[in-house]
């Protein structure tokens, strides 16, 4: 049985990326950018998969409003599902169409979970992230704290905001994983796995670079540029999701 190196959360795909995956040896990477919907996330992830390097689509969605916000990561899903709605109602529409429910970065700033969320949803949640290259020693030990406390198997991903921590932290299953369905398989069948990183001066100068990114990703400038105009695709009342989440939406 062959390991698999999944890095499980990126932000940005293009051939640098894709070269630079291949290169540290990942076998699998899941593209889940912002705001972006869920067709186009697919789309771009099939023109950059080819039989060295998996590209799988994944949605990381952003639950509540921008003041109480929490993000989960869902991969496998089978219709689009749209950012600030509840956190409740966002679980319950993965519950519903059987992906695979991730938290990234669990009482991260003021973007993850929070342990009682956690302690909510236990029963949808497959996997709690403990290790991603924004993070300082600390929120790792946090995040593991939380995943044991829970009794949640874990997971690692570089969190790549910028092309160059690519494969910086990931995952490694004790199996094959050759498409979506067997990387939704893995996490929500509890497969044997890994949590792995580089190490060294370089790595942790590509960590620091990651964290510095924070500053633009929870700036109030690029939500009122993106948000509250309801100019994203992925705002619930977009005429893509023909008002089937209007009422779980908080804007």
């Amino acid at each position: 049985m062959s390991e698999s190196r999944i890095d499980v959360h990126v932000k940005v795909l293009d051939q640098r990326v894709v070269r630079r995956a291949k290169r540290y040896g990942l076998d699998a990477v899941v593209y889940a950018p912002h705001f972006t919907r869920l067709p186009e996330i697919r789309a771009r992830a099939r023109a950059f998969s080819d039989d060295d390097l998996l590209v799988v689509p994944g949605r990381e969605l952003f639950t509540g409003s921008w003041r109480d916000r929490q993000h989960v990561l869902a991969i496998g899903l089978s219709d689009p599902v749209p950012d600030f709605l509840t956190l409740d109602g966002t679980m319950a529409e993965l519950r519903r169409q059987n992906a695979a429910v991730l938290v990234p970065h669990p009482e991260f700033l003021n973007v993850g979970f929070d342990a009682a969320a956690i302690g909510r949803h236990r029963a949808t949640i497959d996997a709690v992230e403990v290790d991603n290259a924004k993070y300082w020693p600390h929120h790792a030990r946090r995040a593991r704290e939380i995943a044991d406390r829970f009794g949640l198997s874990a997971f690692g991903s570089s969190y790549a905001h910028r092309r160059g921590t690519i494969g910086e932290v990931w995952t490694a299953f004790d199996e094959s994983i050759e498409t979506e369905a067997d990387l939704v398989a893995a996490f929500t069948e509890d497969a044997p796995r890994w949590v792995q990183r580089r190490r060294g001066a370089i790595h942790r100068a590509r960590r620091a670079a990651e964290f510095a990114h924070l500053g633009y990703e929870n700036s109030w400038g690029k939500f009122d540029r993106l948000v509250l105009p309801g100019r994203t695709a992925t705002h619930p009342h977009h005429e893509h999701y023909d008002g089937r989440f209007d009422e779980l939406s908080v804007y």
